[in-house]
């Protein structure tokens, strides 16, 4: 059996095996790796640009799927201009190496024996595709939340790969604040009892409460006010319950308690400073032109994180944006954000 998942890709993409060791930063080594990934249009090395897109924590590699309005016919990102890559991150529920794959030293799932991975570790795992491509430059690596995490660690780990560099609602270093509100979640998973099992389906009702605690960081007090306002008069079946009910509901569908645990560890695990003497002197070696978006609602990352990001980056350009959405704006609001992005090109 290949893979033991609750969450197949909808879409058909590609998958790359690569039948050899991957050496981790915890010390332990997958005795292979399998990296699942789409492309849109032709590449040709001499010609192509190279638009890289790193996705969120909980999406997948079909950017057409998740990142509506920048990627498609008539988009920012045309595939009759760019060649577009996205890989499904390790650890991942939608296709690539993750806990619900067999170990194959055991033949059995890894399930809560699946490794510790950081964002260091992310980026040499998107290398070895980008190696497997033959891609040579990266005209725009772009990324959003975790994805900018792990964009902005290839800029530092390979700084003439990437010309264009566009960053969201993202930071140099996960805060306390980030770390607290993960480690909140995997609580939920464990208070789950059935979370001690060895079954695809453990910590399920655990998972169901760590997604609605994790949509009050993606939004924010005004995108519940405007979305979620009841009735003067309602004393029951409030729009805020049900809403909360329903995202815990329909995420369970689709992803699984042990990736979630994984891919919330390695979201804790940024740090650009580490090994490097500070988090300044990492940022400042990055060469690539460099645009960086917050979300003036955003809780999770707050703008003072993209700041900071802007400001030791030689040249790097900071667009703060106006939205109701919170953390999620960036996913949504892709009308501005295509404005932002041409407006940095030009």
């Amino acid at each position: 059996m290949e893979v033991n998942t609750l969450s197949k890709p909808i879409l058909q993409g590609k998958t790359l095996y690569l039948h050899e060791p991957f050496a981790l930063e915890c010390g332990y080594t997958l005795p292979e790796i399998k990296i699942y990934y789409h492309t849109k249009g032709n590449y040709h090395p001499q010609k192509s640009k190279v638009i890289w897109v790193c996705h969120a924590l909980t999406a997948n590699s079909d950017v057409l799927d998740w990142w509506k309005g920048l990627f498609g016919e008539s988009m920012l990102y045309d595939s009759d201009e760019y060649y577009v890559v996205c890989a499904n991150i390790l650890g991942s529920c939608y296709g690539s190496t993750g806990p619900l794959h067999n170990n194959p030293v055991t033949g059995t799932p890894y399930y809560h024996d699946f490794p510790q991975v950081t964002i260091r570790d992310q980026v040499h795992f998107l290398d070895k595709l980008r190696v497997h491509l033959g891609i040579s430059a990266i005209h725009t690596c772009l990324g959003g939340s975790l994805g900018g995490q792990y964009a902005l660690e290839w800029a530092i780990m390979h700084p003439e790969l990437i010309k264009n560099l566009i960053i969201m609602c993202t930071s140099a270093r996960t805060s306390p604040w980030a770390i607290a509100l993960n480690e909140t979640q995997r609580m939920a998973i464990k208070a789950d009892i059935s979370w001690t099992q060895k079954h695809e389906n453990a910590g399920l009702d655990g998972l169901k409460t760590a997604r609605a605690i994790a949509l009050l960081s993606y939004r924010s007090y005004e995108t519940y006010q405007h979305t979620q306002h009841d009735a003067m008069d309602e004393t029951k079946n409030y729009k805020a319950i049900t809403y909360q009910q329903h995202q815990g509901n329909k995420f369970i569908k689709r992803f699984n308690a042990y990736s979630y645990w994984v891919l919330t560890h390695m979201l804790d695990s940024h740090n650009v400073g580490r090994q490097r003497g500070s988090v300044e002197n990492a940022l400042k070696s990055i060469k690539s032109h460099t645009l960086v978006i917050g979300i003036n609602t955003d809780m999770l990352f707050p703008t003072v994180e993209q700041k900071a990001i802007a400001t030791h980056i030689e040249g790097a350009k900071l667009v703060l944006l106006d939205s109701l959405y919170g953390h999620d704006g960036f996913l949504i609001e892709s009308e501005k954000i295509t404005d932002i992005i041409s407006d940095f090109y030009r």
